[in-house]
């Protein structure tokens, strides 16, 4: 005999559930859900997880059955065979969402986080007016890095929605999954989902420059052949823009050589001096003045005394060329940090916790 729990269980009550847990989460202006057995729904709202508790306790089987509700066959499969499935869902007149399904001790568990449907203008991310100049770069390599949830993928589709308005070029993006779901206006907008349209980054990218682009956007430069793609496609022309999970251009600089065998990384090093025309790292604060979120970002520009220290293996000084440089629109993450601090947008100890330098902005902070 089934258990009491597999008799009453509508499907579509399970969805209908899950889209009114995202209705509240949305109406707090939260950015990740998660759903995890033995705890009610949880929302992070300004980088705070807060439970959602006019929601019942959720089980294994409950979100089990939200997963296979929400995914095709195909996908179930994947989930069933690896365990971890990343995918994108919509909620008409809602938002998008990029779904992480896994299993944990407990049992199946999904992390969702909140994406909108609308990609918002550059002006109104707070960005230094320096990125804006970025949009027009006719070839080479810009990076968007940052921790996970620091705003990446936003400053990114704020860029692509900026080209989408101002040239007429074919861009193609790789993604995992897709976010942002852009319309052609000048330009011609191709958008490819890992899994669903291609095997691998490395592979969407190879086949990308058989594709007539202008501009490529790679989700993520995951591992050595995807970087050495990323690399080689603006080398030959093209205007290249990815992310690392790197907290400053420094450590990007440094990590993309690192992927590299030894006996390469001295070449890298001569392509990236070439190819590389910015980095922005950035992070997110959650605002003092008022509800929301601030970002504070570092930018790397390659000027000519840039490319001589990574071509001579000295990414160590790129901070000091960064606090010299001002004047070309360069700005270091602790300087951006102090910025906001003294405009009365986040708080003091906020600010320090994610200071590269803690005791130096200590004492600007003081001064």
């Amino acid at each position: 005999m089934p258990p009491p729990e597999a008799e009453v269980i509508d499907p579509r009550a399970r969805t209908m559930q899950l889209h009114e847990i995202l209705r509240r989460a949305h109406e707090h202006d939260a950015s990740d859900i998660h759903l995890v057995p033995g705890h009610p729904p949880m929302m992070r709202v300004h980088t705070v997880m807060v439970p959602m508790d006019e929601f019942s306790v959720l089980t294994s089987d409950g979100v089990r059955r939200t997963i296979d509700q929400i995914t095709t066959p195909t996908q179930q499969q994947a989930f069933e065979r690896d365990l971890d499935l990343d995918f994108s869902y919509e909620v008409p007149g809602l938002r998008r969402y990029r779904i992480n399904a896994h299993v944990q001790r407990s049992g199946a568990a999904m992390a969702l986080r909140s994406i909108r449907t609308e990609v918002p203008p550059m002006e109104s991310l707070g960005l230094p007016e320096v990125i804006d100049s970025l949009v027009d770069l006719p070839r080479g390599l810009v990076l968007v890095t940052g921790d996970t949830g620091s705003g990446k993928s936003t400053t990114l589709a704020a860029m692509l929605d900026a080209m989408n308005r101002r040239h007429r070029k074919h861009i193609i993006t790789l993604e995992d999954p897709v976010e942002y779901v852009f319309t052609s206006d000048l330009c011609l907008i191709q958008q490819r989902e890992l899994g669903a349209d291609m095997p691998t980054f490395s592979s969407g990218m190879r086949h990308a420059l058989r594709q007539d682009p202008d501009v490529i956007l790679v989700g993520e430069m995951r591992d050595l052949e995807t970087a050495a793609l990323a690399i080689s496609a603006a080398e030959t022309g093209h205007l290249v823009l990815s992310t690392l999970h790197t907290s400053s251009a420094a450590q990007t600089v440094e990590r993309i050589i690192d992927m590299y065998p030894a006996g390469q990384q001295a070449q890298i090093r001569a392509m990236l001096a070439n190819t590389l025309e910015a980095v922005v790292s950035q992070t997110l604060f959650s605002r003092a003045d008022r509800p929301g979120m601030v970002p504070a970002v570092e930018v790397l520009l390659c000027t000519p005394a840039v490319r001589n220290l990574i071509r001579e293996n000295r990414a160590f000084e790129i901070p000091n060329v960064i606090e010299t440089s001002r004047n070309r629109g360069m700005n270091s993450l602790d300087s951006a940090i102090s910025e906001l601090y003294f405009n009365g947008l986040v708080a003091r100890e906020d600010a320090l916790e994610k200071a590269t330098h803690r005791d130096k902005l200590e004492r600007q902070l003081a001064a």
